[in-house]
């Protein structure tokens, strides 16, 4: 199983979508295994976003991040993190494909709804930041009825 971290930013939390972002993953076969609504300090968003230090948009992005509350998920599954990048669509909505979840909630090449880890090292970092308490272990009844285990072994 592959983790990965989600954040609904300030814009899902303040248009209403937090349930139905949540629906996509869910019915993706996918296990909410941490969420919280959070504020985001201004020492988190740093951190979160320090690769883009340097970048011009960088204070406008920790800015929004702060700027309300966002809910933030640990999602677990087999290939988690492709898995959710594809859901959640291309960065902007106005390029994203319908079906995604940027395509068919967002148009603002500044207000994208969701962040996706890219990677199991981003993933990893910034499940650290966010849930630094750790994610509770669970089993997922509904997996049984997601997974082939004799086909998903066989994937190696």
């Amino acid at each position: 199983m592959e983790r990965t971290l989600i954040l609904l930013k300030p814009d899902a939390v303040q248009r209403g979508l937090v349930g139905q972002i949540l629906d996509r993953f869910e019915r993706k076969g996918l296990k909410i295994a941490a969420m919280k609504l959070m504020q985001i300090t201004p020492e988190l968003a740093a951190k979160h976003y320090e690769a883009h230090k340097e970048r011009p948009f960088y204070a406008g992005l920790v800015r929004f991040m702060t700027s309300s509350p966002v809910v933030a998920l640990a999602i677990e599954g087999i290939g988690a993190i492709a898995i959710c990048r594809k859901l959640m669509g291309a960065t902007f909505g106005a390029d994203a494909d319908a079906g995604t979840i940027r395509g068919d909630f967002g148009s603002s090449r500044s207000y994208n709804l969701v962040h996706g880890s890219d990677s199991p090292e981003a993933a990893e970092r910034e499940l650290g930041l966010f849930f630094p308490e750790g994610v509770p272990e669970y089993e997922l009844a509904a997996y049984d009825w997601t997974y082939d285990p004799v086909e998903e072994l066989k994937k190696g």
